[in-house]
C-alpha cells in the first residue's frame, strides 16, 4: 500500500480544514486496522515518523520457550527470538517492524473505511466546536430546501435547521434566497451535528442593532432588554453610558436610516425604541408609549404594577389583542395591569369599603391608604406601626390597634374562602371574592391572599424586604443588579442585603433559597434565578 502520506495529509487537511494531528491519528488507526485484517489478531502499534513522513507498523510478541509456544500471533519462540537478538530472554516483549506495502487490497479497503470514518467524525466535531463559539450570534446562509415546514439552510461548512416555531409568521423564502438567522443552539445527534437557527428570538433583534449601530458595538449605548411579537411589533430598551449621546437617536439614525435597515431585515416588523430608566415605574411608563399614563401603583412584594390611563387611552395602552401591554411586560419584567381612570375610581371605592371595616380606621384614612397603594387588609397587616402612624398621624398605640384589626379581618376573609381553595403542590388558578360589603378583590389582592395561604407551608423568610432601604446601598451595586430584567432599585437592594454578591452566587442558589433569604415572592425568585443562570451559563 504505497501512499504519499505527506501529500495526502496536506491536501486533505487544507481541503477539509482539519487539524494535522487528527489526520495522523486517523491514519495510524487505519494502518492498525488493516494490519489486523492481514497479519491476524496481533498486538500492533502504529507510529508516525516525523522525518520520513511515513507511518511505521510494529508488531509486539512475548518470548516463550519453544515447548510452551502456542499462539503465533501473540507469542514468539525463544529460538527464533535469539536469532533476532541474543540478549532476549523468556518473557521479554519483542517489537518487529512490518512492511505496510504487503497489507493487500482488502486490508487497504478497511484502512480507507477507517480513514473516512475518522474524517467524518473530525468534521462533525469541528462543526460543533466552531458553531458553539458562534452560538447567540448571527449567521448568513442560503435556503437549500424545505423539510416539511422546517427550512434547511446551507451555512457553508454545514447545514442549519430553521424550525417552523422559530420562523417569523407569514414570512416566505424561495430556494437559494439569502437569509440571516440567529444561532439558537448547537447539539449532537445520530445524524450529525445540528445547528438550530431562529428568526423569531428577541436576541436576533439585539444582534441586528449591534451590527447597524456603532455606538452599541463600542459599548456607549447599551440594550437593556428586548421583546418581540415576531413579524408584527418589537420593543427594545436602551440607555447611554455617556450623557452626550442620545441612545434613542443613535439607534434611529439620521432620518431613521439605522432602524430602517433592521426593519427591512425583519420584513417590515415595527420597532419601538424605548429609553431605559432605573426607576421601574418610569420604565414601564416609557414602555407603554404612545399611551399616556396618569398614575402607577407599584407593588414590589408581588412584583406587579397597576397602571392607570385616561379612558380614551385605554385601548392604546392595551394595544391590538393586548400586544402593547404584553410587550411592555416582557420588556420590563414586571406584571402590568392596565386600568382606566373610571374603572380605577370604582376599584378605589371597593378597596375603601373593605379597608374601612378595619376597626379604628374609617373611610378617610382608608382612602389615604388606598392612594398609597395599600389595597387590602393583608397589605395593612404587613405595615410597621411607625410607618402607619406617620402616614395617618396616629399614636403608636392606635397604629398597633389598626394593624391588629387588619390581621383579624384578613384572617376572617381567608377563613371564609379557604374551603373553596384547592391548595396543591402546584396551584394553577384561584378565584377569591369577598362577601364583606359586596366588595370583590382584584387580581393583585387574589395573588396576595394566595401567597399568604401557601406561605404557611413554606420556610419563614430570613428578612423583611419592606425594611430594606436602597439609599443604604452603593449606586454601582444597584446598577449591577438592575441589569437583570424586572429588577428595580428596591429589589437590587434586597438582593445585595441578602448576601448575594454577583450573578454567579444567585445562579448557584435555588429559587426556594432566594425566596427564603430575600423574602421575595417564590415565583419572582424563580424568574431572577432563571435570568442569572442564563447569563452565567451563556
Amino acid at each position: 500500500m504505497q501512499i504519499d502520506l505527506k501529500r495526502v495529509i496536506e491536501a486533505v487537511g487544507k481541503e477539509k480544514n482539519i487539524d494535522r494531528e487528527l489526520l495522523i491519528g486517523a491514519l495510524k488507526d487505519a494502518i492498525t486496522t488493516a494490519a489486523k485484517k492481514f497479519f491476524g489478531d496481533c498486538v500492533f502499534e502504529a507510529k508516525f515518523n516525523e522525518e520520513t513522513e511515513e507511518v511505521e507498523l510494529l508488531r509486539f510478541r512475548v518470548v516463550m520457550p519453544d515447548d510452551q509456544f502456542h499462539n503465533e500471533y501473540r507469542e514468539i519462540k525463544y529460538s527464533e527470538a535469539s536469532a533476532m537478538d541474543e540478549s532476549l530472554q523468556v518473557g521479554d516483549e519483542v517489537g518487529e517492524a512490518l512492511p505496510t506495502d504487503q497489507l493487500g487490497r482488502i486490508a487497504a479497503q478497511a484502512a480507507k473505511q477507517v480513514i473516512v470514518q475518522k474524517m467524518q467524525e473530525a468534521e462533525k466535531e469541528k462543526i460543533v466546536r466552531d458553531f458553539k463559539d458562534r452560538k447567540t450570534q448571527l449567521v448568513t446562509g442560503q435556503v437549500k430546501r424545505y423539510d416539511k415546514q422546517d427550512l434547511i439552510i446551507d451555512l457553508g461548512s454545514c447545514e442549519g435547521v430553521l424550525p417552523m416555531r422559530e420562523q417569523i409568521p407569514n414570512e416566505k423564502f424561495k430556494l437559494r434566497d439569502k437569509i440571516t438567522c440567529y444561532v439558537l443552539e448547537v447539539k449532537k445527534s445520530t445524524r450529525g451535528p445540528q445547528v438550530i437557527l431562529s428568526r423569531a428570538h428577541p436576541e436576533m433583534l439585539v444582534r441586528l442593532f449591534e451590527q447597524e449601530v456603532s455606538e452599541i458595538a463600542e459599548g456607549i449605548v447599551i440594550i437593556q432588554s428586548a421583546a418581540r411579537d415576531p413579524g408584527s411589533r418589537s420593543k427594545i430598551a436602551v440607555y447611554s453610558t455617556e450623557q452626550s449621546v442620545d441612545p434613542v437617536g443613535a439607534c434611529v439614525g439620521v432620518k431613521g436610516s439605522r432602524v430602517q435597515m433592521v426593519v427591512q431585515e425583519l420584513r417590515g416588523e415595527k420597532i419601538d425604541i424605548i429609553p431605559f430608566d432605573r426607576d421601574p415605574a418610569r420604565f414601564v411608563c416609557n414602555a407603554l408609549a404612545p399611551a399616556e399614563v396618569s398614575k402607577v401603583i407599584v407593588n414590589e412584594r408581588v412584583h406587579t404594577m397597576e397602571v392607570v390611563v385616561p379612558d380614551d387611552h385605554l385601548s392604546l395602552a392595551i394595544g391590538r389583542r393586548g400586544q402593547n401591554v404584553r410587550l411592555a411586560a416582557q420588556l420590563t419584567g414586571w406584571k402590568v395591569d392596565i386600568r382606566s381612570e373610571s374603572k380605577m375610581r370604582e376599584l378605589v371605592q371597593e378597596y375603601k369599603s373593605v379597608l374601612s371595616q378595619i376597626p379604628s380606621l374609617g373611610e378617610m384614612r382608608a382612602e389615604i391608604l388606598v392612594n398609597e397603594g395599600y389595597k387590602d387588609p393583608t397589605d395593612v397587616a404587613r405595615m410597621e406601626a411607625k410607618t402607619l402612624s406617620k402616614l395617618l398621624r396616629l399614636t403608636p398605640e392606635e397604629a398597633e390597634q389598626v394593624i391588629a384589626g387588619a390581621k383579624e379581618l384578613a384572617e376572617k376573609i381567608l377563613a371564609n374562602k379557604a374551603t373553596d381553595i384547592d391548595v396543591d403542590s402546584e396551584i394553577d388558578a384561584l378565584d377569591i371574592t369577598s362577601s364583606l360589603g359586596g366588595a370583590q378583590f382584584d387580581a393583585e389582592a387574589e395573588a396576595s391572599a394566595l401567597e399568604d395561604l401557601v406561605a404557611k407551608s413554606r420556610p419563614v423568610a430570613q428578612m423583611d424586604p419592606d425594611k430594606v432601604d436602597p439609599r443604604q446601598v452603593p449606586s454601582e451595586i444597584l446598577h449591577y443588579w438592575m441589569k437583570l430584567r424586572g429588577v428595580g432599585e428596591h429589589t437590587a437592594a434586597i438582593l445585595h442585603t441578602a448576601g448575594f454578591n454577583d450573578y454567579s452566587s444567585l445562579a448557584q442558589a435555588t429559587p426556594e433559597d432566594i425566596a427564603v433569604r430575600t423574602g421575595l415572592p417564590y415565583k419572582f425568585s424563580g424568574k431572577i434565578h432563571a435570568e442569572t443562570a442564563k447569563i452565567v451559563g451563556g
